[in-house]
């Protein structure tokens, strides 16, 4: 067997990670740790060179949860962030000034959620954010000037869940939801058109249907009617150069989610890309003219379409540097350098700056090199035949080295669930098979990207034929030989944790342990208390899972609590105390329920984070957890333990 790969070269922090180039080139940020904690460092760039890592200082000083993501702004002298507090996800905008290393905390307002619009580099001195500030549920926008730090609210929300910005900062587009799920996408001709007018009272989230059936608020008016069954799969790109047209992506006419252009005027749809089996997904575009250049579409691996000639040699010369996938990362203002990274399977991250003149890269560096000293596993795509004919896909990775028949295996299922897994670097994966165990990944009913058919069969099925696709693929494992059916577990986080949950309670005799991170226990109450801004969207909710408030018997009966005394299996269950998606409570109610009924189970409950682990000393803490869970039950090696403090 491969050496056993310690827990903190997986789970800790990364070396170095997200890499963004300044809007002149000159230099490169990314995140990295500095006294244990993620925070974004700086250093020079240069073509010739690469990065000078010998000259790079940090920017920031987070000493808690950790930089997660950050933002050139376009004036090339602040670096953005955003951060909350506890895990609680109503998050800050905060800034440094490279030159003057000063920091500004740009949305200090306590229980208040910011949310980046737009930016723009014809405008560099300015941001569209939302807040919400009057209204919990409603994210107002709200212009910054970087250059003084003033607030000035530019257009109170009267009911849409989200905003798009043309090319001149203006918010020209809106998402208006509708009872189906749905939504209308609303426009408006310019900045003078509406202003703060049609502002709903608070409260008034239900404001946007009738508005769009009489004409939308003042300024605004109805271009596109996206239905509920579309509206998973329907996307804003970016407003053309001349804002005059919204690319989008959408699955409207269509079975796919197509890349499209919608004429602002007539509504018009023009398209621009589709695949007959997988949705459209990323989208490069030229930073100029704002055209589509690249598109990927992810099947078993990520296929990229080529929209516009001029970088077709660019692609080629980028896919020569690695056999990964490539991701687009960011470019410099001139869009003569591009940053890009490389998901692998067996491997960590690397990075490169692409010199588009002289179709050359430098190397930058790798996000965990440590990897690099330990033998790793092949991700494997495989697909089966689910109970009533549905083709399900998904990933296998099997122990390097180790004979495939009769492995103890751990289906490890995705959160969301309306996302899905894809191939390359999966920490998780890596961890269970370095551990000995088959680790099946599978993009069951309600998983994205293959269409809106296979997503909205996953509509009103959790706990019912979502989960039949998970049993059914521990089945084909196990017809395969690859599973010893007396040793699988089912592991997973939020959505994959409520899965763990009803793998324990619906099919009690078909694992043999089961680890819950995050996961709602109870449909009714996980419904009834999601967070006040996700009220605009709530109609999406009741589509695809169901509406507490008129079918409260049917979501209880899909609630794992409501078969808790069926449960013969042991758990590991993990929590976040801030989480304000998947509150305690649905940790707490079934904790409780296993402790009623004298079941084993091990709780962990962590007081400083939200939905996940945010801090590298929590994350380890779980893993060394579940690390010894598993190899308990399912007869796999483990990592030593810490000695007692």
């Amino acid at each position: 067997m491969p050496d056993l790969i310690p827990l903190p070269v997986l789970f800790g922090n990364p070396e170095r990670v997200s890499p963004g180039i300044s809007p002149d080139g000159t230099q490169l940020a990314w995140i990295a740790p500095h006294e244990g904690v993620l925070n974004v460092w700086l250093a020079p760039v240069s073509r010739q060179d690469g990065v000078d890592l010998a000259a790079a200082r940090v920017m920031t000083d987070d000493t808690d949860r950790g930089i997660r993501q950050f933002d050139w702004a376009h004036d090339g002298r602040h670096l953005l962030y955003i951060q909350d507090t506890g895990g609680d996800e109503n998050w800050r905008l905060h800034d440094v000034d490279i030159q003057t290393m000063e920091h500004r905390d740009l949305t200090p307002f306590d229980g208040v959620q910011t949310q980046l619009i737009a930016m723009e580099r014809k405008l560099p001195n300015e941001i569209l954010v939302g807040l919400n500030r009057d209204n919990p549920q409603l994210h107002d926008v709200y212009r910054l000037d970087l250059a003084s730090g003033e607030l000035t609210k530019e257009l109170d929300n009267p009911g849409f869940a989200g905003w798009v910005a043309d090319p001149q900062l203006q918010v020209r587009a809106a998402i208006a939801p509708q009872p189906d799920g749905g939504f209308v996408l609303m426009v408006r001709d310019g900045e003078q058109d509406g202003g703060t007018g049609g502002a709903a009272a608070a409260g008034e989230s239900e404001a946007s249907p009738a508005a769009a059936d009489a004409g939308g608020p003042a300024g605004w008016r109805p271009l596109l009617t996206v239905p509920g069954e579309d509206a998973g799969g329907t996307n804003f790109v970016d407003f053309s150069g001349d804002g005059q047209s919204l690319l989008m992506t959408s699955s409207v006419g269509a079975q796919t989610a197509r890349l499209t252009r919608v004429d602002i005027a007539t509504g018009a749809v023009e398209v621009l890309a589709e695949d007959p089996v997988a949705d459209v997904g990323g989208v490069r575009t030229d930073p100029d003219t704002r055209e589509p250049q690249i598109v990927s579409v992810v099947k078993s691996r990520a296929e990229y379409i080529v929209l516009d000639p001029s970088v077709a040699d660019d692609l080629a010369a980028i896919r020569d540097l690695n056999h990964g996938d490539p991701i687009f990362l960011s470019a410099d203002d001139d869009d003569s350098v591009w940053l890009v990274g490389f998901t692998v399977d067996d491997g960590p991250i690397p990075y490169y700056a692409y010199d588009r003149a002289t179709k050359t890269a430098q190397f930058l560096f790798e996000q965990r090199p440590e990897l690099s000293r330990y033998e790793l596993a092949a991700m494997e795509p495989f697909s089966f035949t689910a109970r009533d004919g549905v083709t399900v896909h998904g990933y296998l990775t099997f122990p390097a080295g180790a004979e495939r028949s009769g492995l103890p295996a751990v289906l490890n299922v995705h959160g969301g669930p309306w996302a899905r897994d894809m191939w390359g670097w999966n920490p998780e994966a890596q961890w269970l098979a370095n551990r000995g165990y088959l680790c099946i990944q599978v993009n069951f009913r309600g998983s994205t990207g293959y269409g809106k058919q296979f997503l909205n069969a996953g509509d009103r099925e959790w706990g019912a034929a979502m989960q039949d696709d998970l049993s059914d693929a521990v089945a084909h494992a196990v017809s395969q030989g690859w599973a010893d059916p007396a040793r699988v577990a089912i592991y997973g986080g939020s959505y994959g944790g409520y899965a763990a949950l009803a793998g324990a309670t619906f099919t009690p005799d078909l694992y043999c342990c089961a680890v819950d991170i995050v996961g709602p226990s109870n449909l009714i109450t996980l419904i009834k208390s999601v967070p006040p801004y996700w009220a605009p969207m709530i109609a999406q909710f009741h589509r695809r899972v169901g509406n507490p408030d008129t079918e409260e018997e049917f979501l209880w009966s899909r609630s794992p609590l409501s078969r808790a005394e069926d449960i013969r299996i042991p758990l590991l269950i993990a929590q976040g105390a801030n989480d304000p998606r998947v509150k305690q409570a649905e940790s707490e109610q079934i904790v409780a329920a296993l402790q009623k009924a004298g079941i084993p189970h091990d709780y962990m409950l962590f007081p400083d984070e939200g939905h996940g682990f945010a801090k590298p000393e929590n994350r380890l803490r779980f893993y060394a957890a579940a690390d010894q869970f598993l190899a308990r039950y399912l007869g796999g090696r483990a990592a030593d333990p810490e000695p007692a403090q």
